[in-house]
């Protein structure tokens, strides 16, 4: 454990940033998993819509500083393609 006053106050503030975080990937991972279960189940209305759900968490993690917004855009890319195979 850390006896400085200054590296203590560190500790918390990145438990706090780490939670914060987790929670942010959690979201984003849970939207985009109801995409590849549209996708997977061929329901081309609710792939849609589940897709904009997931494009706009994932903008919302990129925002906060979570993704860097290459990963998001790959990430948004490869949802969308695999909405637009569905016919």
């Amino acid at each position: 454990m850390a006896n400085i006053k200054s590296a203590k106050k560190r500790i918390l503030v990145t438990e706090v940033k780490a939670a914060r975080n987790k929670a942010i990937k959690s979201k984003v991972k849970t939207a985009v998993k109801k995409v590849d279960a549209a996708v997977a189940a061929s329901d081309k209305e609710a792939a849609v819509a589940a897709l904009k759900a997931a494009t706009i968490e994932l903008g919302k993690a990129t925002s906060k500083g979570v993704y860097h917004a290459n990963t998001t855009s790959r990430k948004v890319s490869r949802l969308a393609a695999a909405v637009n195979k569905l016919d």
